[in-house]
């Protein structure tokens, strides 16, 4: 049964695919994967970003393309004030459904110094103005730093919602960021039995707060993953593997669940239905 299923997260723009990108996008149009989300992490790769999103947007049988440009928090180090710039300008010439990926990241130890850690906040909180600007959702990277990222959208009373990419926080933490707007982005971490805390998670709020994503060429589903010596490519040829993942956590049908996630999409990205 094919259903249709929106990849809300992907790096599809990267190098990863340059040798088959359109094979894997036509392969992923097969299996469902009717939209997917070209996601932006550093300035230098806001062409190839651009340029894959058109590329796509042309092919036949391939998942329509949407675009959110953005400074991860990650790559801190290699951002520029001017990168703010650059960010607003795509924003004033080109159609984008967000901006992403965007939040805090104190995974790291170097992350965690006071003014690197500042420097993620202050590009955070610019961001978040930029999303008011222009009146777009926000695509959220959030590690080890949940009850900050949430103090900063509250400061900045945000109201414009988005997603909160790949959650690793806890059931309260997953309630707060619903209660402004967010939907819950689901990766292929969801087939692995030991992310207990995930299918809690999960579980705790239902299928209306959730979307999915694969987040490729990172987070393969287990399933997916051909050895453990070995990172397997991951793409969005993977999605209903993350359906069906997640179905099984919950207890529900595809049949029931694929619409359900489908609408959320649409919802928090502002789209017609």
């Amino acid at each position: 049964m094919l259903y249709s299923l929106f990849d809300t997260h992907t790096h599809f723009d990267v190098a990863d695919f340059d040798s088959d990108r359109e094979q894997l996008a036509c392969a992923a149009k097969a299996v469902g994967v009717e939209r997917l989300i070209l996601i932006g992490f550093v300035q230098s790769r806001f062409q190839a970003l651009l340029q894959s999103q058109h590329d796509l947007n042309r092919l036949d049988h391939a998942p329509k393309s949407y675009l959110a440009p953005g400074l991860h928090p990650f790559y801190i180090e290699q951002h520029q004030l001017s990168h703010l710039a650059d960010l607003e300008a795509i924003l004033k010439t080109e159609q984008c459904v967000a901006i992403g990926e965007i939040g805090l990241d104190s995974f790291l130890k170097q992350h965690k110094q006071p003014t690197i850690f500042q420097k993620q906040k202050d590009f955070f909180s610019a961001q978040i103005e930029l999303a008011e600007q222009f009146q777009k959702p926000v695509l959220l990277h959030i590690r080890k730093s949940h009850a900050e990222t949430l103090a900063i959208l509250k400061q900045h009373q945000f109201k414009l919602g988005g997603i909160a990419h790949a959650f690793s926080g806890g059931i309260e933490e997953a309630k707060a960021f619903i209660k402004l707007g967010f939907k819950i982005g689901v990766t292929g971490q969801i087939t692995n039995p030991n992310a207990k805390k995930l299918h809690a998670v999960v579980r705790a709020i239902g299928a209306e707060h959730l979307v999915l994503e694969t987040d490729c060429p990172d987070m393969t589903p287990l399933c997916c993953q051909s050895s453990t010596e070995h990172r397997t490519r991951n793409t969005p040829v993977n999605l209903p593997h993350v359906l069906t993942g997640l179905a099984e956590t919950l207890h529900l049908d595809p049949d029931v669940l694929a619409p359900q996630l489908w609408r959320n999409s649409l919802q928090v990205l502002q789209l017609e239905f």
